[in-house]
């Protein structure tokens, strides 16, 4: 703890590093050091595909415990995080994820630090087992008296903890994910080249976990469609992630004879390439929060086409900076997307206005002024408002 500063420490669920585990290592990164000392409770090393990932983006700019949280309930977890709290002086825990609330809202009130939560997703949305989503909803609905500030990532989200869920407006906050100015660096013939795309070739892509949500099913439906018309010769796809669902949509594409056409990239710890290969993103998402796969690609200047969907809504302006289309719809979705081949110059424009929205609305420092502004209420008020 160093004098005149408030210590922060983030406590999240990194197996994986997906939308949470970027908008945290933002934050880390992005705080004022001048004011805040900041620590990280989470998987460290190699042990998921985003642990390494995740550390590796706060090396030096955090003070890092590493908790392991993929198992089941475990005292010691919780006295190793209430211990981490008292001894480094902890004022505020901010916590994401189901199991990374739990401990961190318990241990943290314990410690008689403030306790801070963002939602990205209600946890009754989560796409695991229902018997694991009730624990978590059970578990979630008794911490959350504990909570000082909900962080909400998008207005649907506060709408839902507010009035589906009953806690106080005065608790609740919105923080839009924020992104960082996209930088250019001319990989795009590189990347397509190690891919085999030929440069001319228009590239649809979807950036996402390969889970049931993601809606990614309908994508390769839609490049079904779209193959069978005979409108877009030459078109190709591709998918960027990984998921439980990844043998099933292989086996998709090869059942519908796309495999010329697909590329399935896998993880990928840095997107920035990849999006200047793509001419369209597409999120043919069935439930989002507020994904960050979306405001990268506008930063990039890539036109989006993604499903008509709350948290969508409120960062792709339909025929402005991308197309909407109904969720779940996968003729609808081919069509946007033979839209944008049809007309590269309309593709064009929605993208640099997409772009020019992104850096206006959702910009990193203003992400960052605002979880200040909030730590500072929370520090200002000696810590628990609850």
């Amino acid at each position: 703890m160093t004098p005149g500063k408030t210590t922060i420490l983030y406590v999240i669920e990194n197996e994986s590093f997906g939308g949470g585990e970027r908008a945290f290592a933002q934050l880390i990164n992005g705080l004022d050091r001048r004011r805040y000392e900041v620590c990280a409770a989470c998987l460290v090393g190699p042990r998921g595909s985003g642990s390494a990932v995740f550390t590796g983006a706060i090396e030096g700019a955090a003070r890092i415990l590493d908790l392991d949280l993929r198992g089941r309930a475990s005292l010691s977890a919780y006295f190793r995080l209430k211990k981490f709290i008292l001894e480094n002086g902890v004022r505020i825990a901010h916590s994401q994820g189901a199991r990374a609330d739990f401990y961190a809202r318990t241990a943290a009130r314990a410690a008689g630090a403030a306790v801070v939560s963002t939602v990205a997703s209600p946890v009754e949305e989560y796409d695991v087992p229902l018997f694991r989503r009730a624990v978590y909803t059970a578990l979630d609905r008794a911490t959350g008296l504990l909570v000082d500030r909900f962080v909400a990532v998008a207005d649907h989200i506060e709408k839902k903890l507010v009035s589906g869920r009953g806690v106080p407006a005065r608790k609740v906050v919105r923080i839009y994910n924020g992104v960082e100015a996209f930088r250019e660096a001319g990989h795009s013939s590189a990347i397509r080249a190690a891919l085999g795309i030929p440069e001319g070739a228009f590239l649809a892509g979807a950036v996402s976990r390969l889970s049931r949500e993601k809606g990614l099913s309908y994508f390769i439906e839609a490049a079904g469609i779209i193959a069978g018309s005979g409108a877009a010769p030459g078109m190709k796809y591709l998918i960027a992630g990984e998921g439980p669902l990844e043998r099933e949509l292989k086996a998709m594409v090869s059942a519908r004879g796309l495999e010329k056409d697909f590329i399935f990239a896998g993880f990928v710890k840095d997107v920035s390439p990849l999006l200047e290969a793509l001419d369209v993103l597409v999120l043919p998402s069935l439930r989002e929060g507020f994904p960050m796969a979306v405001l990268e690609a506008m930063s990039a200047g890539k036109p989006v086409i993604a499903s008509d969907i709350d948290g969508v809504k409120e960062s792709v302006s339909g025929g402005e900076s991308g197309l909407l289309v109904p969720p779940g719809d996968a003729r609808a979705l081919a069509g946007a997307m033979l839209s944008l081949f049809r007309d590269r110059a309309a593709a064009a424009a929605m993208g640099r206005r997409g772009g020019e929205l992104a850096a206006a609305r959702f910009g990193l420092d203003r992400t960052i002024k605002a979880h200040e502004a909030l730590y500072e209420e929370l520090a200002g008020s000696g810590g628990s408002t609850v």
